[in-house]
């Protein structure tokens, strides 16, 4: 049965080097080829479907993603659809609150193999605050606890990633200071900060984080200032100290995965030509990107999930390309370089000079 949930009671100078176009290497000199094996609309029920996510947990997928009345509108919630095959997809869940918009929900396993749902409740006034992030969590992904605020007021917790049994997450401000934050949690409820002040240059705000083998860790940055390109960030443990190198494009919804050989593959909205859903590869050591396939997309759309299953890349994302915003699910083969592709060095690498000086905690 469809959930409705009631809110709690509580609610009421960077230094960068841009990579040109004629510096990145060909696709498929460097990374292999990524061809499109089927794409499939698995869900278009709502006026309008949104900002996605992918789950592959206990047998089953699971896509999450808002429907609303429109891109922006006080209406949204939460929608949950599952699959045995990634075909066949059926609603298990709808998480709704009555005094806000539910939006961008991501979705993850964690350690101790349950689904971990977050999503921000955008709240209109007299609220005391305009956004709290929220997380809910279920055994089976077709009940589903009442959310719980994570995190502090105002600092939108994007996406949830887990390494060594802890949850990481990426704030940012809400409220205008254009500042992002990096909070750490071992129980996925006591969000603490572990850097106060990633960066705080371009009006950063959407993020991807992913920690290779090695413990070092990568955080993706979409900015929005005028002329802000998105940036890549290199952080060892502790992880308060981040060198950030300008990627010389804007990514819209951003998500990043580690290939079981190591490549990194980036999948986004990019705007030129126009706009649309891509994937692109990443050389996080030189800090360039390079696109290696659309998916059939347009207008509004991106927002993506991504696993790796039976060797390949599932992707779903919405798009309206096709009318109305809906929901897809791609599948992509990538194919294996001469070289052997991106690999994991065997020790800790000493941070590549493209990168720009630190940025610190305070």
């Amino acid at each position: 049965m469809p959930q409705s949930v009631p809110l709690i009671a509580a609610l009421p100078a960077l230094l960068v080097m841009t990579a040109s176009a004629s510096e990145l290497p060909a696709p498929g000199a460097a990374f292999g080829e990524a061809s499109l094996v089927s794409v499939q609309r698995i869900w278009d029920a709502a006026p309008h479907n949104a900002f996605t996510d992918l789950a592959y947990f206990k047998g089953r997928w699971f896509c999450v993603f808002r429907e609303g009345a429109a891109h922006v509108s006080p209406d949204g919630a939460v929608r949950v659809i599952t699959s045995p095959d990634g075909t066949r997809w059926a609603s298990c869940a709808r998480i709704a609150a009555a005094n806000a918009d539910l939006r961008d929900p991501k979705i993850v396993e964690t350690p101790d193999h349950r689904l971990m749902l977050t999503t921000a409740a955008a709240m209109p006034p007299p609220a005391p605050f305009n956004h709290r992030t929220l997380a809910c969590f279920s055994r089976d992904g077709q009940q589903w606890l009442d959310p719980v605020p994570i995190g502090d007021p105002n600092l939108w917790l994007w996406r949830i990633t887990w390494h060594d049994k802890t949850a990481y997450s990426v704030g940012y401000a809400t409220s205008g200071e254009g500042v992002v934050r990096l909070y750490a949690s071992p129980d996925d409820r006591a969000f603490q900060v572990v850097a106060d002040r990633l960066l705080a240059q371009g009006l950063p705000n959407e993020s991807a984080l992913l920690f290779l083998k090695d413990q070092t860790a990568l955080c993706l940055l979409r900015r929005d200032a005028p002329g802000a390109a998105a940036v890549l960030g290199v952080a060892r443990p502790p992880y308060r100290t981040w060198h950030w190198q300008d990627l010389g494009r804007s990514l819209g919804g951003p998500n990043l995965i580690a290939l079981p050989d190591g490549r990194l593959v980036v999948a986004a909205r990019v705007n030129s030509p126009t706009a649309r859903t891509a994937l692109l590869w990443l050389d996080w050591r030189a800090g360039k990107l390079t696109e290696c396939l659309t998916l059939p997309s347009g207008g509004d759309c991106s927002y993506p999930g991504l696993a790796w299953h039976d060797g390949l890349l599932w992707v779903s994302y919405y798009s309206s390309h096709e009318g109305k915003a809906s929901i897809y699910l791609a599948k992509v083969r990538l194919s294996r370089p001469e070289s052997g592709g991106e690999r994991p060095p065997s020790a800790p690498p000493a941070m590549p000079p493209s990168f720009a000086r630190p940025v610190r905690s305070h």
